[in-house]
């Protein structure tokens, strides 16, 4: 059988899906790995673990369809951190886009008059998640380690380097680092400078559609790949739009997972220095534009894990919760959750943030709870996707992609709120779909993918109406308490 693999290697799992040549998915495979949390801030993984993953993921899907696959095309998560010495051995974890311990360094980047520029050149949000955060943060923090460090590098880099020896990167991580200059594509001096690391310390820069042999493939596991071309793919976010047919004007693409994110295709950066909007690049013809939340399907885990005692999240409790939710009206009876657990990125970029419950009252319970997490989550991305319009021009369609489209209640409430119809055109991972479209056009091969909605979600009118009364509480709320927020996040007890 031909086929085409795209691996997607996300902040809580790889996933390998392989693609035969008339666009049908013919066997898919999943690998989780854990995330430690050893400080207040500090959010990191072995990427050794991320890299057996990958392994194990191509191994068990070539096994199952006994041969090796045309092409294997990378899709990554966005702004991770690894520090390498110069003979590889590894100087610190994997850094995760949730590592916050660069949030006074973001704020203190901000309150400069390079802000604007720097965000305008690079098209990354100045923000904690961004590496030249954690740069600085080692700069000043780890001076020690930070002078060993022959290399930064992005989980792409790293499993790209365990593959074929080389360090090299893609323009589409690249454009997500806060170093890497959009226009000119090349990394950006002043940035370099301020993050006190040189060109050297950085891979070479490679456009999306870079490739080579697996001939040259190092791991003896798999050199069962030598007849396979490897491409190096883009970032898991723009990977999604392509995957989610959302390149078109007027089409955005929505995606909750553990987070969440709203993104439109343009052959232009969409600057909005006040919400800064991100600007990421997929191929040479298109720019990904939008904002990621930090909170999405991790909130209801929260609530199921810490505030409702969930031994173990089965398939079963989800179903139970989602069903128990059906006889909540939009609004949860006046209770409203603001759902920044983890800080929160567009159009807020406040790490400072928090989650907050308001207006809890002795008649809710459950229900109500988990019905206001799900609401705050969707009115959060609903901020953004106005932010977004606010440069982009209306967003007609909205496809949707990601953990949350198993339940036909959470896709519901994201339709009455945004007033807008929700297109579900890919039930399987959007992001190595996405790679494995990428593959297919880089190699000529002419796959064609089915581009029909499997279903289409229409906004109720008069839930869409009530939301339209308390959305503008909610942004009101967030407002009100954030000099709170603040002060008692740097209160010392």
């Amino acid at each position: 059988m031909e086929y085409l693999i795209g691996i997607d290697i996300g902040t809580g799992s790889a996933k390998a899906i392989a693609v035969d040549l008339n666009g049908l998915i013919v066997s898919t495979h999943q690998v989780y790995y854990e995330t430690e949390v050893s400080e207040v801030g500090f959010n990191e993984q072995d990427p050794e673990q991320i890299w057996l993953a990958f392994k194990t993921c191509l191994l068990t899907v070539s096994t199952e369809l006994g041969n090796s696959p045309i092409a294997i095309s990378l899709s990554t998560a966005m702004h991770s951190l690894i520090l390498s010495a110069q003979d590889g051995t590894l100087l610190s974890p994997l850094i995760t886009w949730a590592d916050s311990r660069g949030a006074s360094i973001a704020e203190r980047i901000k309150e400069s008059e390079i802000a604007e520029g720097l965000y305008s050149r690079t098209g990354t949000p100045i923000h904690a998640m961004s590496p030249l955060c954690k740069i600085i943060w080692f700069k000043e923090n780890e001076p020690a380690i930070m002078q060993q460090t022959s290399k930064f590098l992005s989980i792409k880099e790293f499993i790209w380097h365990k593959l074929f020896g080389d360090y090299i990167v893609d323009h589409s991580v690249a454009s997500s680092t806060g170093y890497f200059n959009i226009l000119d594509l090349e990394w950006d001096m002043p940035a370099l400078e301020l993050a006190g690391i040189r060109k050297e310390h950085l891979s070479k820069l490679v456009p999306t559609s870079y490739l080579r042999s697996g001939v040259g493939v190092i791991d003896q596991d798999l050199r069962i790949f030598e007849e396979s071309n490897f491409l190096i793919g883009a970032s898991d976010g723009c990977l999604a739009n392509l995957g989610s047919f959302a390149t078109e004007s007027g089409v955005a693409a929505l995606t909750i997972g553990t987070s969440g994110a709203v993104r439109v295709a343009s052959r232009t950066p969409i600057i909005n220095y006040p919400a800064m909007t991100f600007n990421y690049i997929l191929d040479e013809n298109n720019f990904i534009c939008g904002g990621p939340v930090n909170n999405g399907g991790s909130a209801l885990k929260w609530l199921l894990t810490n505030v409702f005692q969930e031994p173990e999240l089965t398939t079963l409790i989800y179903e139970e919760l989602f069903d128990s939710l059906k006889n909540v009206d939009a609004g949860s009876e006046r209770l409203i959750f603001l759902p920044y657990l983890t800080g929160e990125r567009a159009p807020l970029w406040n790490s400072d943030s928090c989650g907050t419950f308001f207006g809890l009252t002795q008649q809710h319970s459950k229900p109500q709870l988990a019905k206001a997490v799900l609401e705050g989550v969707c009115f959060a991305l609903f901020d953004v996707l106005q932010a977004v319009q606010q440069s982009s021009g209306e967003i007609t369609q909205l496809n949707i992609s990601g953990g949350f489209v198993q339940s036909d209640v959470w896709m519901q409430i994201l339709a009455d709120i945004t007033g807008k119809q929700l297109h579900l055109v890919q039930k399987e991972d959007a992001s190595a779909i996405g790679a494995v479209m990428l593959a297919s056009k880089i190699l000529d091969l002419g796959v064609t993918f089915p581009n029909s909605s499997s279903r289409i979600i229409r906004p109720d009118l008069a839930n869409h109406e009530r939301y339209q009364k308390i959305f503008p509480i909610f942004k009101e709320l967030y407002h009100s308490l954030s000099p709170l927020m603040k002060k008692l996040k740097h209160l010392k007890l």
